[in-house]
């Protein structure tokens, strides 16, 4: 079964980008020629000549990135972009959310073109431009035209110190519409992602390349084919069904957050050695403690007693979960338990957890890591930036600042006091997972 990209705005493409780059080299370096069949039946389609061509489709209000992002993929030899498949116009969107223009046929085209549709991955950002704004308008014209599709938002979520001035209003903005149209959506931070690009990959002069390659390392890891309990030893058909089933098992909880390891410079990865128990140690830890790189974890954290499930948004440390998927790949990986992550202690108590925890293996290394793991959370690790965006988009509501701004783009006051209401919702849902 195959998925479709539709990336949108600057950071979608770019994103989208890097992400089938890692993907096309990673199935091409496979071991085994199933892998590497799966891998490009579910991301590419093939020319009469035999070449890849990445199921996506490119939109942004102004033609740039969209020329840079298709040039990128050409000039790596190995996979490209469908001439036709992308849209843009000369004006640019502005930091207007209510902006969008319909890109329904083009979707339409690329869906035509798989055998079997798994679903759609709509990639944006929650900031502003085109990756909030129409991305959401994109995300409801998906979601009327594929109602029963799987459809799978991933966002970038702003920098905490501001990208653009009114972000926290469109990332409100975005997120509850978004809440109600998409079957979950996974999460990046741009300080987390920076952070690692800074201590664990050592990169000096940090730019939106370096911060995009490791979001798209991340998101591959997930993405890739591999073996799951059910699949009888063929790579598994349908990837977001899957990873929907397991992860967004409850309309109210759709927050997906990620973390992988090892991470580390390239350069360094041939002078270092992993073992699944020390790996998984780590990734317990970070799960437990919401540490998102293994530099910096909080080995104090421990899961209460059950006397002392309190989960709130002020209390404890520890990260409780609805839901995780542990993905492992490489070498002796069948040999690799679960590192304590199916622990019962570590979950809500109203889920058990033989259905809260899945496992999902390839013999096939990633990216050149001879072992990695990444575990994919539907948790509480979101919580707290989730609440600290609506605290500051709420604060400047108070005042009204700016609120002009979308008024004359049709969205109201009441527009705003809906998308509040419903994201302090979430907010409490996910504080009183216990």
């Amino acid at each position: 079964m195959s998925v479709v990209t539709v990336q949108l705005g600057q950071c979608g493409n770019q994103v989208g980008q890097e992400l089938f780059d890692i993907i096309c080299s990673d199935a091409q370096e496979g071991q085994r020629k199933t892998y590497s069949a799966a891998s490009c039946e579910r991301f590419f389609h093939q020319t009469a000549q035999g070449d890849l061509v990445a199921r996506a489709l490119l939109v942004d209000m102004e033609p740039k990135v969209i020329n840079r992002s298709m040039s990128m993929a050409a000039k790596s030899g190995r996979w490209s972009y469908g001439a036709s498949s992308h849209f843009s116009q000369k004006q640019g969107s502005g930091n207007n959310w209510a902006n969008g223009d319909a890109v329904e046929e083009l979707v339409r085209r690329e869906v035509e073109r798989c055998d079997r549709l798994a679903g759609l991955i709509a990639m944006m950002s929650v900031a502003g431009g085109t990756g909030s704004g129409v991305g959401t308008y994109v995300t409801q014209c998906l979601r009327d035209i594929y109602p029963s599709s799987f459809i799978l938002n991933h966002l970038t979520w702003p920098y905490g110190t501001g990208e653009v001035i009114v972000q926290n209003y469109n990332s409100v903005l975005t997120l509850a519409h978004l809440y109600q149209l998409s079957d979950a959506i996974l999460v990046h931070e741009n300080d987390t992602v920076h952070r690692i690009c800074s201590r664990l990959l050592n990169i000096k002069h940090i730019s939106f390349s370096d911060v995009n390659r490791v979001i798209a390392h991340q998101l591959g890891s997930i993405l890739q084919p591999t073996l799951t309990a059910d699949s009888h030893g063929a790579y598994s058909r349908n990837p977001l069904g899957e990873l929907v089933s397991a992860l967004a098992c409850h309309p109210e909880y759709k927050l997906l957050s990620l973390c992988t390891i090892p991470q580390m410079a390239s350069s360094s990865i041939a002078y270092s050695t992993f073992s699944w128990p020390g790996l998984l140690k780590h990734l317990r830890q970070m799960l437990i403690s919401n540490t998102k790189m293994e530099e910096g974890i909080d080995w104090q954290v421990r899961p209460p007693a059950d006397s002392g499930r309190s989960r709130s948004l002020t209390g404890g440390s520890f990260n409780t979960s609805l839901a995780n998927l542990l993905i492992l790949r490489g070498k002796d990986v069948y040999s690799a338990e679960t590192g304590g992550i199916d622990d019962p202690a570590l979950y809500t108590s109203w889920l058990s957890s033989k259905e809260a925890f899945s496992l999902w293996k390839s013999p096939v290394p990633f990216n050149k890591y001879e072992k990695s793991a990444t575990l994919v959370s539907n948790s509480q690790a979101l919580l707290r930036p989730l609440d600290d965006m609506v605290g500051k988009a709420w604060n400047m509501f108070a005042s009204r600042a700016y609120i002009h701004q979308y008024i004359k783009f049709g969205i109201s006051e009441e527009d705003f006091l809906d998308s509040f209401t419903s994201l302090e919702q979430v907010i409490s849902s996910y504080s009183q997972l216990c």
